[in-house]
């Protein structure tokens, strides 16, 4: 038995907290029109106290043009009227408080739209004013000015810049736009840039949020320069390679090794040095508030130890796990990566974070039904998961990712075991990436569905007209809350389990001792509690054990493939 990881030696909220992603235009729809709002996410709040977790995150609900999904935001003090009201959001938090669930907010600073009043004003000023000199705006290469300032190309695909006409009619300059053209980057060396967000961090942390999730939080800073780069981003590799089928590197596989650090960054637009001295800013605001209010980034940073800097005791409290969000579905992938993760923030004295799945990925339902790869959406006339087989690993992995020490994520859904929606027809598809790629890559859709809460209501109940943005698969209908609350063995109540046993049990403070019980056995120790993730044959519970909790519906000692058992000593 190897000792990876101490139990915590302190107890902020954040360090062992589950919390629940709430993608609004998903979950609850109150007033009919087909698109989830505040007061339906309010109304469904109790779902979230019954189902054990700790606090809420909130995915955009600012005043957008939503061209993509709320992420190109035109007010970051007030509420899009598809969503609700100031008001509505005040009662969100309110209501969440009082159910003892504290309250995230999704920010969004890496980017604006390009509605948002700065950039209307910067369309409307001269090259070299102070309007434009709020975003990234370049004289463009080649005669005439007419090539890109330089070759990076957007996330979402294509071209980073786009050309802009000036207001006498003449082709003009040029701006940076990591991801959609409506959503031009801001220039973060720039002072005014700092303090509007200061005061937006304010804004919010007045109205009693408890934190922030900071979107691209690894974007923000460029190289001075923006020299030309050739590389390819890791997430981008992935979605490239993603029909591989043989678990390599190329597949998005992540090695966890935290000693694999070349100590440079990963392009002159991702994970810049400078971004941690917006993060120790930041870090003041919030420790100048009472309640421990707390951040976490999304940051696709490799490797581990670059990430653990986002960490540091100055800067952000928690930093999403993508490295085990990607790896593959083999137990020596898994204990790599977890030993290596631990080791990462246990440096920097910080907790780790896992997650699954998330507004942004195939649902690790229908991920971990595929022969391997890391696909960037799936369609109809892809390779269609195995949906026994992923639901058997999706349970199985959510299990054990509920036993480690640290704080975990859930999306919206998955306690309830929801697939991708991998049929979803193309001519309904809102992800900017759809036509970007050319309709290459499917995108982002079929993971945002709106969830399944009355199997024989209108819209499975999540809109009381039958609405619905995009359409519910007949596949959601056997998962609806109502059909699995009470069940025993449903997903449902299996996540009901794990939270309340690992609450009771306080698991995410614990220590990780790994355990050797086979090449294809991840199994480890939290404290008393042993957790065998089985990947290769049916093996046998050790002796002196008793099953507690399982994802699978075996009633004996036997863990059987793709399964997850919690025991605790029979001599306790």
């Amino acid at each position: 038995m190897t000792v990876t990881h101490p139990p915590a030696t302190s107890a902020e909220w954040w360090r062992d907290a589950v919390v629940y992603q709430v993608y609004p235009r998903s979950f609850a729809d109150a007033n009919g029109d087909g698109v989830g709002d505040l007061p339906g996410a309010t109304s469904r709040l109790t779902h979230l106290r019954d189902l054990g977790v700790d606090a809420v995150w909130l995915s955009p609900f600012y005043v957008s043009p939503q061209n993509d999904g709320g992420y190109d935001v035109a007010d970051y003090r007030d509420i899009d009227p598809v969503f609700g009201t100031l008001p509505d959001a005040d009662a969100f938090v309110a209501e969440a408080h009082r159910l003892g669930l504290r309250v995230l907010v999704d920010l969004v600073p890496n980017h604006t739209s390009w509605e948002h009043p700065w950039f209307v004003a910067a369309l409307a000023a001269a090259p070299g004013s102070p309007e434009r000199a709020r975003y990234l705006f370049r004289d463009g290469r080649g005669p005439g000015g007419d090539e890109p300032p330089n070759n990076w190309l957007s996330t979402f695909g294509g071209s980073a810049w786009t050309r802009v006409t000036e207001p006498d009619g003449s082709p003009g300059q040029w701006y940076l736009h990591l991801f959609d053209h409506t959503q031009p980057d801001l220039d973060w060396s720039n002072p005014e840039v700092r303090t509007e967000f200061e005061a937006v961090l304010r804004f919010w942390l007045d109205r009693d949020v408890d934190g922030f999730r900071i979107d691209v939080a690894h974007g923000m800073v460029k190289h001075p320069d923006l020299p030309d780069w050739t590389g390819r981003s890791r997430i981008m590799a992935a979605d490239d390679d993603a029909g591989a089928d043989d678990g390599s590197e190329a597949a998005g596989a992540e090695t966890g090794d935290p000693g694999a650090d070349d100590g440079m960054p990963e392009g002159p637009m991702w994970d810049q040095d400078g971004v941690h001295d917006i993060y120790r800013s930041w870090h003041r605001v919030l420790s100048a508030y009472p309640g421990e209010r707390a951040m976490v980034a999304e940051a696709w940073v490799e490797p581990l130890s670059r990430l653990a800097a986002y960490v540091r005791p100055d800067e952000l409290q928690q930093t999403f796990n993508f490295a085990f969000l990607m790896s593959r579905w083999e137990a020596g992938a898994l204990r790599d990566v977890i030993s290596g993760s631990l080791a990462a923030m246990d440096s920097v004295g910080a907790t780790t974070t896992w997650v699954l799945s998330n507004h942004d990925v195939v649902r690790h339902t229908s991920r971990l039904g595929l022969g391997g790869g890391f696909p960037p959406g799936i369609g109809a006339d892809d390779p269609q998961p195995d949906a026994v087989v992923g639901l058997r690993r999706a349970r199985a992995a959510s299990l054990m990712m509920l036993a480690l020490p640290g704080s975990a994520y859930l999306y919206q859904g998955e306690e309830l075991g929801l697939p991708e929606h991998t049929t979803l027809d193309d001519d309904l598809r809102q992800d900017p990436v759809w036509t970007r790629t050319a309709h290459t890559q499917r995108g982002r859709d079929g993971c945002r569905v709106p969830l399944p809460w009355h199997a024989d209501a209108p819209a499975y109940g999540f809109s009381p007209t039958g609405a619905s943005w995009l359409p519910q698969p007949s596949s959601f209908g056997p998962l609806a809350v109502d059909r699995q609350t009470g069940v025993p063995g449903s997903t449902l109540e299996l996540y009901r389990a794990a939270l309340r046993l690992r609450r009771e049990r306080r698991l995410g403070l614990g220590p990780l001792a790994w355990v050797d019980l086979g090449e294809e056995v991840t199994a480890f120790r939290n404290a008393d509690l042993l957790v065998v993730t089985n990947l290769g044959a049916p093996i046998d519970l050790p002796a002196g054990y008793d099953v507690v909790l399982r994802s699978d519906d075996r009633d004996d000692r036997v863990v059987g493939t793709d399964s997850t058992v919690w025991a605790l000593s029979a001599a306790r």
